[in-house]
């Protein structure tokens, strides 16, 4: 195994008496984008800004490219792009100003700046608003001069907090498209608590509860949910021995979710035994996500805080 371009071990940071993150591993090798899924107060900002050396863990180690992060802060986060959740940007500053500028505090040698500003606007879709005021622009093109301070300087590694927040559907769109471009030359961290995002974007899907990872895999490496319908539905357990190695939830109105690893084999079953017993099969599509189906078994202890008045 190549050495990871982010490697945290054994992560941990507390706030008074309360556990933010604890014990807290993640590698991430080029090329992938890991997607950081929890819920509201799991540990996830807390997590991306030791990662992006914003807050000092009380334990643990973060490596960046080879460079410790509280050893060579500087060499270390030279590797780095980061994008908080609320883009630090400079509202009276024009594009093309604002991007100079975060090339120069990352040690862009002068002669090669107006090259990666270029370059970093045309990654982003910025290449017509260099010399429009940031404060005058859209929402989503805000989030993409935020994406584009963060790549500026080509770093290794980006971190993205929550890149989609607040906008709206066809801005959503853009900024997914975007990030799924940028896997081809960094390794990628996002946080989001999105799940259809998280599947459609990343190559891996870590889950943060109560401070912890408890999930760390490939989405589309998971078991797949199909949804069925029948006019005439079977016992479950007369569907269960026609398709075997297929977990089986019934619900209301003769429909069944199967999840299975193979789905084309499972609907060659399906569809061959509910002819030869006359089911009446009348729909086939997909089921819940697995993604969200594991989101909420491991996540199902959580106990919501209720605010006193």
């Amino acid at each position: 195994m190549s050495e990871p371009l982010l490697f945290a071990q054994h992560l941990a940071r507390r706030y008074g008496a309360r556990v933010a993150v604890e014990d807290v591993t993640l590698r991430l090798e080029r090329g992938e984008a890991l997607g950081l899924l929890g819920l509201n107060g799991a540990g996830k900002s807390t997590t991306l800004r030791i990662l992006a050396g914003v807050l000092a863990p009380h334990r643990g180690s973060v490596v960046l490219h080879g460079y410790d992060l509280a050893r060579a802060p500087l060499a270390a986060k030279r590797h780095l792009g980061y994008l908080p959740e609320v883009p630090p940007l400079f509202p009276d500053a024009t594009v093309d100003e604002y991007l100079a500028f975060c090339a120069r505090l990352h040690a862009v040698p002068a002669s090669r700046v107006a090259a990666r500003v270029a370059r970093a606007k045309a990654r982003c879709h910025l290449g017509d608003v260099g010399a429009r005021v940031i404060r005058n622009l859209s929402k989503g093109y805000q989030q993409r001069v935020g994406i584009a301070q963060a790549i500026v300087h080509e770093p290794a590694v980006l971190i993205l907090d929550e890149p989609t927040v607040g906008l709206d559907p066809a801005q959503i769109r853009e900024v997914r498209e975007l990030v799924r471009a940028l896997r081809d030359e960094h390794a990628i961290l996002l946080s989001t608590h999105l799940l259809n995002e998280a599947e459609s974007i990343c190559s891996r899907v870590a889950i943060l509860h109560e401070g912890r990872i408890v999930y760390d895999a490939d989405p589309a490496a998971a078991p797949r949910s199909v949804r069925i319908a029948c006019k005439s539905p079977p016992p479950v357990a007369t569907l269960q021995a026609a398709l075997g190695d297929v977990r089986i939830e019934a619900l209301a109105g003769g429909s069944f979710d199967l999840v299975t690893a193979d789905p084309d084999d499972t609907l060659e079953r399906l569809v061959t035994a509910a002819a030869g017993a006359g089911w009446g099969l009348r729909e086939i599509s997909s089921g819940r996500s697995t993604l969200e189906r594991t989101f909420l078994e491991v996540t199902r202890d959580h106990v919501p805080q209720v605010k006193s008045a």
